[in-house]
Order: structure tokens, then C-alpha cells, then sequence
């Protein structure tokens, strides 16, 4: 079964994502809403799998993490003590005669942007780009009935804040001890000036963050700690280790607050190439001693064997649900030629946990008793996991269809069923089939969803 792998397979995701209930353009009977992005059917149960092995390995597994839920909508102070008010910027040029709008610095643009020889990437005139201006990535908002300066609020550009101001509360509620985590799955909003790429870049997405909270001078060896744990998550996936890497920050690159970052990085090929899937940061107490000092609230760790308080150092992992997902879909999909068959076939290869469908049940003709034999096998796996029934085509076109959405397994009542009781269980990457008995396959594909 040679399988290949497109060096640049966004556009086929795209369709393969619309045609099949992943991923639709947001609002897109009116035309769409720019780099916003609903997910179907089948995308909202890949990606709540996923956050479900992340919520999983941070938070039930572990005894030294705590969930939380922050609210989008914080104290307008929030802002202005992490920095993103006076900070969260990127200069801006426009082009006054295609009325395009850049980033400053996008390589694509000859010259320097103000100046009579600076020509638009877009329409390609020259002299037309505005001067750089900064402009604010936050969503701004109003609080209350009056559009006034004083109701201003903004949805959040992350969700780490959320977790900064709550740190006392889950740590005295909970009684945990330092070293300890908090970990949240949510909705964050940035007004993107190039977003693009399908759902790599969007204007509205989902970050599963945890803040870990340690006593200063342990901070580097939780760093390394944390930066092993996760890669090992996302190798977890199924995510191809070749297409993994670290890229540690370099001076110019790292935040002011930081004192050492890495990016786990994901090869999406193409003309993407690798890219940043997830941050791993140790960002020092600049988070705590800047909502101590807005806030006027005390937030020290009083540590009591040892009688003295400090503020905690903070080591942060911050992963982009959405990136994640994408890059699922891309290690997943290849095409291949099967032997003997003259059509080829579309493989979302996707871990068995994270598949949407985890079964397909199909009765081989709709006659003989095989209908309601399957219908009945069909419901008693649903009381354990996605199952989907499908008794129109042929067998091989009903196999083609599950393996474009990734199911990974396929069960098929035939006339020996009839006989014995006995079914067969096709494997989607290796084409494998085994006879077993019905009444065993739940606990049999169980098994396997848990490894």
C-alpha cells in the first residue's frame, strides 16, 4: 500500500474539512468572516478528544494540578498590569492606493514602508504605503448601557491572566503546596492583522494553558521538566517525532518577562514548514509581582515548614487547541494506491483516540436479517463510543468513506453472521481483517481505544 504524504496538503484538508462536516468557513452564507472558523460535526468531537487527552495527562492524572474556568471578561486592570495594553501591538502600514493594510515588517514589502520607493506587495505601485502605526491586537468592548471610556473592557488576548489573578483562591481552596499547577481550556481573541493558513492563524481560538507555580531557584529544572513532559504529549498523538522539534528563543525573540522559552514546533509542510504548536516558557514572578502591584493584594506563598514567604516563579505551558488540531489532520492524511484496486484511497491515519468515529457498522446487504442484526450491534456500541451506521453503497465505497474521516476500525455483518454470531473487524491502516464474535466486539475495540 504505497502511501504518500502531499508536501502541502492545506487545500485538500480545506475541502476534506468542509465536505465531510470537520470545519466550515464561519458565517459563510453571507459570504464569511475572515480567518474565523466553526467546527462541525466531526470537528468538534476530533478537537474535544484532544482537549480530553490534554485535560487528561495535566489535571485527572495529577495530584499537584487544579482546573480552573476564568471568565472571558476581566477588570480592565487586568490588562494594563500584564502589559497588553501598553504592549500587545504591531505596527501597521496601509496602502493608500489598493487600501491593502500590512504588517511593517512583512518581508514581502520592497523598501521601507513612508518612504517614495516603498511599493506594495499587493497592487505593486510605489510610494503608496502609509508611515508605521501601532496598533492594539485586543478586541476592545463596553460594559454596561453607556459606550463611555470608563465601561471600556476587553475579551482576552490569552487565558494565563485568568489564571495569575486566581492563583491565591485555588491554591488556599484547594491547600495545595508550591510546586503546583493551574491548568485551563478556553477561548481567547487577538484582531490578527495576517491571519490565514485555514485555522493556523485565526482571530478567535482555543489555548489549553497551565501555569505552574515553584519556589525561585527550582525554576530551571521545572523548565526542563515541563519541556520534556510535553513534547512526549504530542509524540502521544501520534504525532510523527520527525516533525517535531524544540526552537529555543534567542535574545531578540524572548518576551521582557521571560528568562528562558522554547517552542515545541510542528512540520505542516508546504509552505508553511515547521511552526509553533505550543510555548514553553519560564517566565519568571513578573506575572504575580505585577498583579500584586496593581492590585494592592498581597499574592505571597506563605510556606510553612520553612517559615518564610515568597512570590512564586512561574513555568508556563501554553498550547493552541486549534494549531494542534490542524497539525493532527496534517501528520494524518496520505493517499494511497491499494493493490489490486484501481481507485485509490483518502486516509485521515488519526490516533484511535482522537478519531470522531471510532467504529463504522455496516450489514453487507439489506436483506437476510443483516439490517437489524447490525442496528442492534450499533446501539450497544454506542453506549460506549461514536459508532456510525451506514448500509448504502458498496462494502469497499462504505470502507473508503470511514477511512476519509478516520475511523479506524469497521465492523461488517455478513451471511456467516447469520450462522455464528460472528463478525469481522477491518483495521483502517493496515486493511486487517478478523472474525470475532459480536458480542466481543465492544470490549475488543475498547481495549484498543486505550492504548
Amino acid at each position: 500500500m504505497p502511501a504518500t504524504a502531499p508536501s502541502d496538503v492545506l487545500e485538500k484538508l480545506v475541502s476534506l474539512c468542509k465536505r465531510r462536516g470537520f470545519i466550515f468557513q464561519s458565517s459563510e452564507i453571507y459570504g464569511g468572516t475572515g480567518s474565523v472558523w466553526d467546527y462541525g460535526p466531526l470537528g468538534v468531537e476530533l478537537k474535544r478528544n484532544l482537549k480530553d487527552r490534554w485535560w487528561h495527562a495535566m489535571v485527572r492524572a495529577r495530584d499537584d494540578i487544579e482546573g480552573l474556568d476564568a471568565a472571558i471578561l476581566m477588570h480592565p486592570r487586568v490588562w494594563e498590569a500584564s502589559g497588553h495594553v501598553a504592549t500587545f501591538t504591531d505596527p501597521l502600514v496601509d496602502c493608500k492606493n489598493c487600501k491593502k493594510r500590512f504588517r511593517a515588517d512583512d518581508p514581502k514589502i520592497k523598501g521601507t514602508p513612508g518612504t517614495p520607493d516603498a511599493q506594495c506587495p499587493v497592487c505593486g505601485m510605489k510610494g503608496t504605503l502609509s508611515e508605521p502605526r501601532l496598533f492594539n491586537l485586543m478586541f476592545k468592548t463596553y460594559m454596561g448601557p453607556v459606550e463611555d471610556s470608563a465601561s471600556i473592557v476587553y475579551l482576552r488576548p490569552e487565558t494565563a491572566q485568568g489564571i495569575y489573578v486566581n492563583f491565591l483562591n485555588v491554591q488556599q481552596s484547594t491547600r495545595q503546596k508550591v510546586p503546583f499547577g493551574i491548568a485551563q481550556i478556553g477561548k481567547a481573541f487577538r484582531n490578527e492583522i495576517t491571519p490565514g493558513n485555514f485555522i493556523f492563524r485565526t482571530r478567535e481560538f482555543e489555548q489549553m494553558e497551565m501555569q505552574f507555580f515553584v519556589e525561585p531557584g527550582t525554576d530551571m529544572h521545572w523548565f526542563e521538566y515541563w519541556k520534556e513532559q510535553r513534547l512526549n504529549w504530542h509524540k502521544s498523538l501520534g504525532l510523527a517525532p520527525e516533525r517535531l522539534e524544540f526552537h529555543q528563543h534567542s535574545k531578540e525573540e524572548l518576551a521582557h518577562y521571560a528568562r528562558a522559552a522554547f517552542d515545541i514546533q510542528f512540520d505542516f509542510g508546504g509552505t508553511l514548514g515547521f511552526q509553533e504548536i505550543e510555548g514553553v516558557h519560564n517566565r519568571g514572578d513578573f506575572d504575580l509581582s505585577r498583579h500584586q502591584e496593581y492590585s494592592g493584594k498581597k499574592l505571597e506563598y506563605f510556606d510553612q515548614p520553612n517559615n518564610k514567604r515568597f512570590l512564586p516563579f512561574v513555568v508556563e505551558t501554553s498550547v493552541g487547541a486549534d494549531r494542534t488540531t490542524l497539525a493532527v489532520l496534517v501528520n494524518g492524511y496520505r493517499e494511497e494506491t491499494v493493490e489490486g484496486e484501481s481507485e485509490g484511497r483518502t486516509v485521515l491515519g488519526l490516533h484511535p483516540s482522537l478519531a470522531p468515529i471510532k467504529a463504522g457498522v455496516f450489514p453487507l446487504v439489506k436483506k437476510d436479517g443483516m439490517p437489524e442484526f447490525a442496528e442492534k450491534l450499533t446501539a450497544e456500541l454506542r453506549q460506549r463510543f461514536p459508532v456510525f451506521y451506514d448500509e448504502s453503497g458498496a462494502i469497499g465505497r462504505r470502507y473508503r468513506r470511514q477511512d476519509e474521516v478516520g475511523t479506524p476500525y469497521c465492523i461488517t455483518i455478513d451471511g456467516q453472521t447469520m450462522q455464528d454470531g460472528t463478525v469481522t473487524i477491518r483495521d483502517r491502516d493496515t486493511l486487517q481483517q478478523e472474525r470475532v464474535a459480536a458480542d466481543a466486539v465492544a470490549r475488543i475495540i475498547q481495549a484498543r481505544l486505550s492504548t
